[in-house]
């Protein structure tokens, strides 16, 4: 991981990976993962645009991207922008296009700021004369943002774009009981079921929420039942 990176505070999710990631073969999320390896491995598409709801995975891919970046030995640097949104994008963006590889997350955070979609615009054509590899997700897709600036907006539609689909209910199942697998958990399909159920769909607070139960369970020594599950997350 590069100076930079650390001296921002940015840290990457350990559990965020091309591997943990839930999508089943032959699903459009299968095919934008394969993408996104082949992006990284062979520098095939300069710039990847990825969109979707809110808790489809948009972050997971992007750092799952990094990751994969990091074990190739890539220089790479992750902008988580909600976070980094009061920052001087000039400074931030230094000497990007040194680097293998640039991500930026949330990006609809910061559209509809001059100095944001000046210092993007530049960012963009830096990395493309360099011949460097860009990723970027937002909301919304490329056409649907609300750029002000008209080059940046042409500029985002140049690249390869995907919609990450969000998982209907009996996926989020089988992508919690996947997670909790990768942990190396026992989750049934009774328990897992009662878990979708009862807590918000959204898959971050899923695997949040699974994590506090992966701690529990070691902690107390018990498996994964319905009347552990309700004592420890109040259901």
């Amino acid at each position: 991981m590069n100076p930079q990176q650390l001296s921002l505070g940015v840290s990457l999710n350990d559990d965020a990976t091309f591997e943990n990631f839930y999508a089943p073969a032959a699903t459009p999320n299968a095919q934008i993962l394969a993408a996104l390896r082949l992006q990284i491995t062979t520098a095939n598409e300069p710039f990847i645009f990825l969109w979707g709801a809110a808790g489809c995975g948009l972050t997971h891919l992007l750092q799952g991207a990094c990751h994969h970046a990091q074990t190739l030995q890539k220089s790479f640097q992750y902008f988580p922008l909600r976070d980094l949104a009061g920052y001087a994008p000039d400074e931030l963006f230094i000497d990007l296009e040194e680097l293998d590889l640039v991500v930026l997350d949330a990006l609809d955070e910061v559209i509809n700021r001059p100095e944001w979609e000046l210092a993007l615009f530049n960012l963009f054509n830096r990395l493309r004369d360099a011949g460097k590899l860009l990723l970027v997700a937002a909301v919304q897709g490329p056409q649907a943002l609300p750029v002000n600036l008209p080059d940046l907006k042409s500029r985002l539609q140049w690249g390869t774009t995907f919609h990450v689909h969000t998982l209907d209910d009996d996926q989020k199942q089988a992508a919690l009981q996947f997670r909790a697998r990768a942990r190396g958990l026992e989750l049934n399909d009774e328990v897992a079921a009662y878990i979708i159920q009862r807590l918000p769909r959204d898959m971050n607070e899923l695997f949040w929420q699974l994590n506090r139960l992966d701690h529990a369970s070691l902690a107390e020594q018990r498996k994964l039942t319905i009347p552990f599950v309700k004592k420890i997350l109040g259901l």
